[in-house]
């Protein structure tokens, strides 16, 4: 492992901290240059396959469709960069232009051959969907969690691989906490890394996915999140003394919860009160109402 580390420090470590261009520069005269002083090849686009541990999972229909559009016009002018495998080409950076040729019906694409370790496909993928932006955070989180369980990096190390600070590093992998099930909102678009982060501090994994929704629902911004958040920290008022027939309200309470489906609240003071009926989105508020028209 220490020889690996010292290679790849030796070869691509600088590469890799500057970014994909110290590889595949972006500028139509140095990409030449590059493509000269590598072997760009032309490789049927069948031969092509891509790789399964390429961080990002989701790819914009429109965008590709987009793509596709100017690869008609003026064909695929950024190679891809493959490594050769038994019967195939694996893609280590450029799905996205792969994906979009095929869509044109590109025949033929450009190619550089390269020959990495798994680490340094890892590393050289992640870094060229950080750098435009491709990466959802819980796909970012992913990749450096792996970096770090799989190849024995520490969190500062990554941090240096990619060009971003240590705590960038840390408050992307806190989210790996979060219930999946807020994971997947977050690789849906539904909520941003700034609500994410927001919520995280919610242990009960229930009570997270339903502020989660309530945030969906409500569109509520960041700042409108973090203050909803100070309200949930808010410890809560002391119970009042029990009346002396307080187990009637409570089985009352009881049963209008089992009807409604939520948590409903019975004060009662000399015989007047009020009921409170609590909703967590504003889908279960208008599904309370509909019921109470139904009972109605």
């Amino acid at each position: 492992m220490a020889a690996s580390k010292k290679a790849l420090s030796k070869g691509l470590g600088k590469g890799l901290g500057r970014g994909l261009n110290a590889l595949i520069p972006e500028d139509g005269q140095e990409t030449e240059k590059a493509v000269k002083k590598s072997a760009e090849t032309m490789v049927r686009i069948s031969q092509i396959e891509p790789n399964r541990e390429q961080p990002r999972k989701t790819f914009d229909e429109d965008a590709l469709i987009e793509l596709s559009e100017s690869i008609k016009q003026y064909g695929v002018l950024q190679p891809l960069l493959v490594q050769k495998k038994d019967y195939y080409y694996e893609i280590i950076a450029g799905e996205r232009r792969w994906r979009a040729a095929k869509l044109a019906g590109i025949k033929e694409i450009p190619v550089i051959i390269k020959d990495y370790s798994s680490q340094e496909l890892i590393e050289i993928a992640l870094i060229e969907n950080i750098q435009r932006e491709d990466l959802n955070p819980i796909e970012e989180a992913l990749a450096y969690q792996r970096l770090i369980k799989d190849y024995s990096l520490k969190q500062d190390e990554v941090a240096e691989k990619v060009s971003k600070s240590r705590a960038a590093i840390t408050n992307s992998l806190r989210l790996l906490k979060l219930d999946t099930r807020v994971q997947e909102m977050v690789m849906e678009g539904k909520l941003s890394n700034g609500h994410a982060r927001a919520i995280i501090g919610i242990e009960d994994p229930d009570k997270q996915y339903m502020v989660a929704q309530k945030i969906f629902d409500e569109q509520l911004s960041v700042r409108e999140t973090e203050k909803l958040m100070k309200q949930l920290d808010k410890p809560e008022k002391p119970a009042q003394q029990k009346q002396e027939n307080d187990f009637v309200y409570r089985d009352l309470e009881d049963k209008i919860k089992k009807i409604i489906g939520t948590k409903v609240v019975i004060k009662n003071k000399k015989d007047r009160g009020k009921i409170e009926i609590e909703y967590y989105s504003q889908a279960e508020l208008e599904r309370i109402y509909e019921l109470l028209q139904k009972i109605q």
